[in-house]
């Protein structure tokens, strides 16, 4: 597929497996058994018998939380790019005046991103123009910055930077350029001198002071300057012209006093250095320097109306680097009730048809449409990695708040209870003291549709197991471990700018990317749709991302059994390249594991003998290193392993 077409081409399905009663029972035993068939795809779907039905147990009434917020478009690698790239050319237009105008091509906006893009080429391609069907959300005709609506479609992303001199300026070819093309106010080159002086009204009265300034003399006899409007500099001029001392009077009295040089130089143009045509005297809003707008390049027909800044300040506007983009969240908190009722009236009024009605497919199209999409901004919420330790798991919990039923007490000890699994006898975590929320106990999440979880893989790549408790189906894509590194490289090619103001951004779990886009560069994609009562296993190292149908609740953690062991080990080498903290101590951990065998499990057991032995021999060879680079007359503190 063609990064950009409308149709999405679902990739191939991932394994789903169906165990018996008997299977079921033991759930690391299981999923070791099936490994060897699922990690080849990254994630699995598992189906429990038929009559495994654990009641939800979230105290509902009591149940609120406060989503985070997601503008759709946003979330695509290659989208976000291209916005970031119209923002900027928005910021550069509205700081001086005006507001950015899309042009509209075969009833499309013009992608000025590609555009500036493409190399100068004969037109030959003679495939038909795609007519654009109409949507219900309004086209981006004026982008207008976001720090003057706090809920608007870009988040600030603007730090402050040094002020940039005239030889940054003159270095810029690409200002230079976007300065002379196009009508309306443009950027002007620092140190040009207008050169047309027949512009300028003749003196016809004698010499006449810069009207800009008022003067006035204290007791003491110092001169006093108070500036006009800082706009246009017309109503200073009346009120000099009524002024009971002659112009040229008061202009050498300013001249008795040196020091007040720097306020003369206030109010003149800093490209001719004159303060005559006050009336077309530019004050920029960001640093008060002035300009005759004949004097800017190109000049200006007539004072802009709303915020301008001159040449310099737009020039460092444009140097600011980006900030980290991330999820802000929502105003309003929910109960389920009042989220579901929003979720519901949402996708219905979207589909114009009930929610249940609507065919999966259609929302997965949909989806990836609006994800793909410059034009149509659509925002969801989604009530992501909520604690069950504050609000509560959604299976039953053996603990001493309430007092469980039979049927509850059997589920609350099941191994397939998220609560249980990561501390079952052969999980490595159960090993682990503290309670790492979101590894070893469950986050929850409650979905709409289009809501969306980004490419990522678990902390310390560690194994992940969701479960769907009730609600529409999740979409899940996923990308097997030994593809991991080629997908990381096939973003990162795709959109550099990305990771060159955020390297770590895959770590973020901010970002998507087409899996038809992957799937051309050859990155390997599976798919499946999570029903209620589903689980889905995601295995070390492999990225999965997704998104929800509709109104939904699941619940998801982390568990490691003794083949995640050397994984474990790969990844913390990995953090130590990328300088990245990790979320629990790997060699603490098989350290403990090791001095308590008898609390181990044969495999385990095995396991961890061979990752002691070999962070053993890795320690012996950093010490001898180290201890040859001391002794070879190097600063231990300047060696880094």
């Amino acid at each position: 597929m063609e990064p950009g077409s409308d149709d999405f081409l679902p990739p191939p399905e991932c394994p789903v497996f169906e165990p018996s009663w008997a299977e079921f029972r033991d759930p690391l035993g299981y999923i070791a058994k099936i490994r060897p068939i699922a990690e080849k795809s990254g994630i699995c779907k598992i189906r429990p018998p038929a009559d495994w039905q654990p009641p939800f147990a979230v105290e509902v009434d009591n149940f609120r939380f406060t989503p985070r917020i997601q503008r759709l478009n946003e979330l695509e690698a290659q989208t976000r790019v291209k916005l970031n790239y119209l923002d900027q050319i928005a910021k550069f237009w509205e700081i001086q005046g005006s507001s950015l105008k899309i042009p509209n091509v075969e009833r499309r906006i013009l992608d000025l991103y590609s555009l500036s893009k493409c190399n100068t080429r004969p037109f030959d391609n003679e495939e038909k123009d795609k007519e654009y069907k109409p949507h219900s959300i309004p086209l981006r005709q004026s982008v207008q910055p976001s720090k003057f609506n706090s809920y608007g479609r870009r988040a600030k992303r603007l730090q402050p930077d040094p002020e940039p001199t005239e030889e940054d300026i003159e270095k810029n070819p690409e200002l230079k350029k976007l300065q002379i093309y196009g009508a309306g106010p443009k950027m002007m080159g620092l140190g040009l001198m207008a050169k047309d002086k027949t512009l300028r009204k003749k003196d016809k009265e004698g010499p006449e002071c810069p009207p800009t300034v008022v003067v006035k003399e204290d007791s003491g006899g110092d001169v006093k300057v108070e500036s006009a409007s800082p706009r246009t500099f017309l109503e200073s001029k009346e009120e000099l012209s009524h002024s009971p001392e002659p112009c040229t009077k008061m202009t050498m009295r300013l001249r008795r006093n040196h020091s007040n040089a720097q306020f003369i130089e206030s109010y003149v143009c800093r490209m001719c250095s004159r303060g005559d045509e006050d009336d077309k005297l530019l004050l920029c809003d960001g640093c008060d320097d002035n300009y005759h707008i004949f004097c800017l390049l190109p000049p200006l027909p007539e004072i802009p109306k709303g915020v301008w800044r001159c040449p310099k300040c737009v020039m460092a506007e444009c140097k600011r680097p980006p900030e980290a983009f991330g999820f802000e969240q929502a105003t309003r908190e929910y109960t389920l009730q009042s989220f579901g009722e929003m979720a519901d009236s949402f996708k219905a009024d979207y589909f114009n048809m009930p929610v249940h009605m609507v065919p999966t497919e259609l929302v997965e199209k949909e989806f990836w449409r609006l994800v793909n999409s410059i034009e149509e901004d659509v925002t969801v919420e989604y009530g992501a990695d909520i604690h069950s330790k504050e609000f509560g798991s959604g299976f039953p919990v053996s603990d001493s708040k309430r007092h469980l039923t039979p049927e509850e007490e059997e589920y609350a000890t099941s191994g397939w209870n998220l609560n249980v699994m990561p501390v079952l006898e052969q999980s490595v975590l159960c090993h682990i003291n503290a309670d790492i929320s979101g590894m070893k106990v469950p986050w929850l999440y409650v979905g709409m549709v289009f809501s969306a979880f980004c490419w990522h893989i678990e902390d310390h790549w560690s194994y992940s197991i969701n479960y769907l408790h009730w609600g529409e189906p999740k979409t899940w894509y996923g990308v097997p471990s030994l593809a991991a590194e080629h997908l990381e490289e096939v973003m990162k090619k795709l959109t550099p700018e990305l990771f060159d103001s955020q390297p770590d951004l895959l770590h973020q779990l901010v970002t998507l990317m087409n899996p038809n886009t992957l799937m051309s560069h050859g990155v390997p994609v599976v798919r499946t749709n999570q029903c209620a009562g589903e689980f889905v296993i995601t295995f070390p190292r492999a990225y999965h991302s997704g998104f929800n149908q509709g109104y939904n609740f699941a619940e998801a953690v982390n568990f490691c059994t003794a083949d995640w062991l050397p994984a474990g080990r790969q990844c913390i080498e990995h953090y130590r390249r990328l300088r990245r903290y990790c979320v629990f101590s790997h060699e603490e951990l098989i350290c403990k594991m090791a001095a308590c065998p008898e609390k181990l499990d044969l495999n385990l057991a095995a396991a961890v003998h061979k990752e002691m032995f070999i962070m053993v021999q890795e320690e012996r060879r950093l010490r001898k290193a180290l201890l040859e680079k001391v002794s070879c007359g190097e600063s231990a503190l300047d060696w880094v392993p």
